[in-house]
């Protein structure tokens, strides 16, 4: 008889012992309504995360925390972010504020982006609704009229109640803060005033892979302007093509498209093959490696380069070896 009584009462000792447990992990940790940060950064994991709440006071057991978010499928639905909680809240309740979403989101800003592309990744990353989104876009290309190229790249955080001017004014803050009086003595170096080594740079970018490259492409291109050569750079097209055929708002445009050979015509100021000397303007917000390449760029006997279809960069001293290039990986 009792050989069939010890097992049941054995799983309720279980049960209870469980229940117990999860009443006391799941409970608020304090009665403190005050209302503290919490910064979650991307690509945190739910058990880092639980490990954080634990120590800033939010949770009472990161075991609790983990297994819940498990049982109940959210532990991929908790958005990185600042957020603002209170300590009194239970562990549901807690997450569910986690899923909502935080205050303030991170944006990543890729080097190489037009203004066009800045403000659709910013929007996005705010979660605006479409009439939102219009206002905001047009405000933002209104604020960046004369600043492409100096809306730096980089990991933000913005709140998501950020105005146009508070996303531009930091974008040109930290340009200014990053671009530093060493960078600026290279544009003097090279007899380049800052807009037009933020314009060169911007064209490195755009025309470069690695980090590697970018001082030799940017010391080939140096060499072009003051030897009176067009720069005839892709990248430069692409810009006046896109800026013809792509509308601001659009989501799927292809801002930087595959050149022709009818498009080394086009009639544009950004039309490196027609011109000669820099575009008026940066056609990208390049990235400080890009930066640094044209303050600093390195000598080298090229006057050419392109990218095979795998990416891989060959340079030529030569218009005879370009065309032997050209032949050999490009046809």
């Amino acid at each position: 008889m009792k050989h069939f009584i010890w097992p049941p009462v054995f799983v309720i000792l279980v049960v209870l012992v469980v229940f117990f447990w999860w009443q006391n992990a799941a409970a608020p940790p304090t009665t403190d309504t005050t209302a503290y940060p919490l910064l979650i950064t991307r690509g945190m994991t739910a058990s880092q995360i639980a490990e954080k709440l634990k120590k800033e006071g939010f949770i009472r057991s990161p075991l609790a925390f983990r297994t819940f978010v498990q049982v109940t499928g959210k532990s991929g639905s908790i958005q990185a972010g600042d957020y603002r909680l209170t300590k009194n809240l239970s562990l549901p309740t807690l997450v569910n504020e986690l899923v909502e979403g935080p205050i303030a989101v991170w944006v990543t800003l890729p080097e190489g982006l037009r203004r066009e592309e800045i403000v659709r990744k910013v929007v996005d990353a705010l979660g605006l609704d479409a009439s939102s989104q219009t206002l905001f876009i047009d405000e933002f290309m209104a604020l960046t009229k004369n600043k492409e190229g100096f809306l730096f790249p980089d990991t933000y955080l913005f709140l998501k109640t950020a105005t146009p001017s508070a996303v531009v004014m930091k974008l040109t803050d930290t340009f200014e803060k990053r671009v530093d009086e060493t960078i600026e003595k290279g544009a003097r170096t090279q007899n380049l005033t800052l807009r037009e080594l933020v314009t060169l740079a911007s064209i490195v970018e755009r025309e470069t892979r690695t980090d590697d490259e970018r001082p030799i492409v940017a010391g080939i291109l140096l060499k072009r302007l003051r030897a009176g050569w067009p720069l005839q750079a892709d990248a430069t097209l692409q810009y006046a093509v896109s800026s013809v055929k792509c509308q601001v708002s659009s989501q799927k445009c292809e801002w930087w498209p595959i050149i022709t050979t009818g498009d080394k015509t086009i009639k544009s100021q950004y039309n490196t093959y027609t011109n000669r000397g820099l575009p008026p303007a940066p056609i990208a917000n390049p990235g400080l490696s890009s930066i640094k390449a044209v303050a600093n760029p390195q000598n080298s006997p090229y006057w050419f380069y392109l990218h095979d279809r795998e990416g891989r960069i060959h340079y030529a001293p030569t218009a005879e070896e370009h065309a032997e290039n050209i032949n050999k990986f490009l046809r």
